[in-house]
């Protein structure tokens, strides 16, 4: 699958090529000003005519009018083509950053992040500048058509210009590459000290992880102010060194006129003009510590997404399912360790298989595997060995948003996210019928207690002033998982935070589910779980022990964990 980002900017073409044309005519009336000088010097003084002076002074005006209008346009184009590769880049880049964040394992890097550098960067006037080089040359050609030494002299200018830009790029190289390494370390440990936030300010270690925190922070600085400093030494430079030249053009000049080589006129153009050439290079200088980041980030941000190519990509959509599952001889290794020598297998050959309207209890002790399974079961992991079917379909061969509409979880651990209660149930899906979110709310049992809010469904489900408890967090998530009548329901400790009431409330929508043709499957610690289920699998180490009917197994088996 060829990389989002590369067509992406495919699709920028066209900006970039009316902006060129603009550019091109900006650089052209930006001749106006020495031009009008020299016509001022030598032609109006000379001749003391002042309709001669009115005629320039109106031309000038309307020309300075055209290059602000040329102006004015191709800045909004660049950033209109920014906003346009936003729009392309920022969905699959969330989508991509979410999907790798499974499991709560977040990766320090920030795809979003990256997608803002290189957005602000396309709409700077460091990228105005990039446009207007590539005209310097033809600056220079009218400076040497003025007189062929003040040519010479600002080409030297303009090469001593573009060796302090290459100095600066091998000088700022490598404090940048390793601020951008130290950046995703530094969030990638923000990120998983805030999810333990409880456990930090719980067990009085807020002190320490801040200090830990501090160090991984001054470290990034450090290469940020390392890169920085260079830069700035470099950008001070380069803009002295322009002033110096043209005011070094404007004394040759001067010395030449007084020879008659030049008129008078062309003094103050020539310094005007060689300025205005070497303008472009000294943005860009300036610019370097942008232009750099951006660089990086267009690069990072490249490569992260091309690892999404898909080596199968779903081309055909498959019927609807109905919830048929099977699942062959599955074995999942410990994640990141499927190449490794001696890696553990977290769930060894595991198989069963699922009917729609049936019921499956998976139960086991602790670290058996049962959130395991669930997570391979509804494809947030794929299996090393082995196969998950859904209507005889893996899930590599589904689309993952067709279906996902199909499949109901409610994991282990509940996140309810920004919004309404609402929203949250009806999975944030647009146009969604009140009818069908209370119906799931009645299903799960939590139609009651929503009512009892003041703002009902519209009230806030994640937040400082959510009303929310654990044991209505919990069911609002069985709400989301019940929402759209899903064809297979997975339901990891589904009443880890329900009292009694909330048990039967659970047992009732179980029931209710099977009814419907769903095949649900529970993993469960506590029996009253598993009370509207027909079969039971018992895990231990990863392994099946008892696979069957519920009443069958529970008989052989000593204690439900």
């Amino acid at each position: 699958m060829k990389n989002v980002v590369a067509g992406a900017y495919r699709k920028l073409v066209g900006g970039y090529v009316v902006v060129a044309v603009l550019s091109c005519a900006v650089n052209l009336l930006m001749l106006t000003g020495p031009l009008f000088m020299l016509q001022v010097y030598d032609r109006v003084l000379a001749s003391r005519s002042v309709p001669t002076l009115t005629a320039l002074v109106i031309l000038a005006a309307g020309l300075y009018a055209m290059m602000g209008v040329f102006d004015l346009v191709r800045n909004r184009i660049l950033s209109r083509v920014s906003q346009r590769l936003d729009d392309e880049l920022s969905r699959p880049a969330f989508r991509s950053w979410l999907v790798r964040s499974l499991g709560g394992h977040a990766p320090g890097y920030r795809p979003l992040q990256d997608l803002a550098t290189v957005r602000g960067f396309l709409s700077s006037p460091t990228m105005t500048a990039l446009f207007d080089l590539p005209w310097f040359p033809a600056f220079l050609a009218v400076v040497y058509l003025l007189h062929f030494q003040l040519g010479v002299i600002a080409s030297i200018g303009a090469g001593v210009v573009i060796v302090i830009a290459f100095v600066n790029e091998f000088m700022s190289s490598r404090p940048a590459r390793d601020y951008g390494q130290a950046e995703i370390a530094e969030n990638r440990f923000t990120e998983q000290v805030q999810r333990g936030a409880d456990a930090v300010i719980a067990m009085g270690m807020l002190g320490d992880v801040s200090g830990r925190w501090k160090g991984l922070r001054d470290t990034a600085l450090f290469f940020l102010q390392k890169g920085t400093e260079r830069s700035e030494y470099f950008t001070a430079l380069s803009k002295a060194f322009r002033l110096l030249l043209q005011s070094l053009i404007l004394g040759y000049a001067a010395y030449l006129a007084i020879f008659e080589e030049i008129t008078p006129g062309m003094i103050v153009a020539a310094s005007i003009i060689a300025g205005r050439a070497l303008a472009p290079l000294d943005q860009v200088v300036g610019g370097w510590r942008m232009l750099k980041r951006a660089r990086l980030a267009n690069s990072r941000l490249k490569d992260y997404l091309a690892r999404d190519a898909e080596a199968t990509p779903v081309s055909v959509r498959l019927p609807d399912p109905v919830g048929r599952l099977d699942v062959t001889n599955v074995t999942k290794y410990t994640p990141g360790q499927a190449g490794a020598a001696d890696r553990r297998s977290i769930l060894s050959g595991i198989s069963f298989n699922l009917s729609p309207g049936e019921g499956l209890g998976i139960i086991g002790p602790s670290a058996s595997g049962k959130t395991s399974l669930a997570r391979l079961l509804v494809g947030l992991w794929m299996p090393d060995q082995g196969h998950v079917r859904i209507d005889g379909a893996t899930h590599e061969q589904w689309d993952p948003d067709d279906l996902g509409r199909f499949i109901g979880y409610l994991p282990q651990q509940i996140e309810l996210f920004p919004g309404s209660i609402a929203q949250n149930i009806a999975r944030f899906r647009p146009d969604v019928a009140s009818e069908d979110i209370v119906a799931a709310a009645m299903a799960a049992g939590v139609h009651e207690f929503i009512l009892r809010f003041p703002a009902g469904y519209a009230t806030e489900a994640e937040g400082p002033a959510s009303p929310l408890t654990g044991g209505l967090r919990q069911r609002i998530a069985l709400a989301r998982a019940i929402f759209g009548s899903p064809a297979l329901v997975v339901l990891d400790e589904p009443n880890s935070n329900l009292d009694a009431e909330g048990d039967e409330a659970l047992t009732r929508a179980i029931a209710t589910l099977r009814e419907r043709g769903a095949a649900v499957v529970v993993m469960a610690h506590r029996p009253s779980a598993i009370a509207a289920v027909d079969k039971v699998l018992m895990l231990n180490e990863g392994r099946v022990l008892e696979f069957g009917d519920k009443s069958e197994v529970l008989r052989k088996v000593t204690r439900v964990t």
